[in-house]
Parts: C-alpha cells; sequence; structure tokens
C-alpha cells in the first residue's frame, strides 16, 4: 500500500471507532484496539492497560442516547506499520443525572498494524488546564 492508502486505512478505522463510541457499542469499540492497548482517558485512573481495563459499558450506561463525538483537524503520519493521528474531539450528549457536557478535549492515537490490519495500540486524550494557580480544567473552550 502507499502511504496514501495507509493513511486512509488509518482514517477509516478512527472514524469506524469513534461512530462506535458515539453508538455506545462496546464491542465495536473493543475491535478496534489492540489487546495490550495503553489508554490515558478523560476519566482516571491515570492509565489503563488492556483493552478489558476500562469499563466501558458501564460509562455508556451512564448517557441517554448517543454521545456526540466529532472530530476536527485530523492529521495523520502513517508508515507500512504504525501510524498516529491527532485532533480536536468535540463530545456532547446527555447523562442519565441530567448533565449536558459539552466539550473540546486533545487526541492522540497510536496505531500499529497486526496481521494487516490496523490496531490502536495508543489513546490519549487530554484538557488544558489554567495555569492560573487555581489548577481547574479548561473544559469551557470552544473552536
Amino acid at each position: 500500500m502507499t502511504t496514501h492508502d495507509e493513511k486512509n486505512a488509518v482514517a477509516t478505522v478512527i472514524e469506524d471507532w469513534s461512530k462506535a463510541i458515539g453508538n455506545k457499542n462496546a464491542a465495536q469499540v473493543l475491535s478496534h484496539l489492540a489487546d495490550d492497548v495503553v489508554q490515558f482517558s478523560l476519566a482516571p485512573p491515570l492509565r489503563y492497560q488492556g483493552k478489558e481495563a476500562e469499563d466501558l459499558q458501564g460509562w455508556f450506561d451512564t448517557w441517554e442516547g448517543p454521545i456526540g463525538i466529532e472530530s476536527r483537524d485530523m492529521a495523520i503520519t502513517a508508515g507500512n506499520d504504525i501510524a498516529f493521528a491527532t485532533s480536536l474531539v468535540h463530545m456532547t450528549g446527555r447523562k442519565t443525572d441530567g448533565e449536558k457536557p459539552d466539550l473540546w478535549f486533545r487526541q492522540t492515537v497510536g496505531l500499529i498494524k497486526q496481521d494487516g490490519t490496523w490496531k490502536i495500540a495508543h489513546e490519549h486524550a487530554s484538557v488544558p488546564f489554567y495555569m492560573d494557580g487555581s489548577f481547574r480544567a479548561a473544559v469551557d473552550l470552544k473552536l
């Protein structure tokens, strides 16, 4: 495959993974992860190791209806067997407690090719924090 083809294949995996998150389809989300995936997600703890480490279905169950996931400014770098992508992600929706999250965060995804298939081996999501001494997460930023 050409570099262009690899980038398209990586984009397809990330798009399908994001749609699965939006549709709260835990099995489909997990199908895109390497068995030993390392995730630095927005929720504690600091690190998740392995595709079964995070209680994904438990988190999905805290949402009413679909989760809005919109990626912007995605940049993909891909070789023959390793790739990474960066983007800004907008997450919206309604939680079962009535909260209506509406936040932008930064995301970096690292992928490896296993048996000809791109798998997410690393995912890092973060929000900046205010450097005014409060250390509050800057969840009110908008594009």
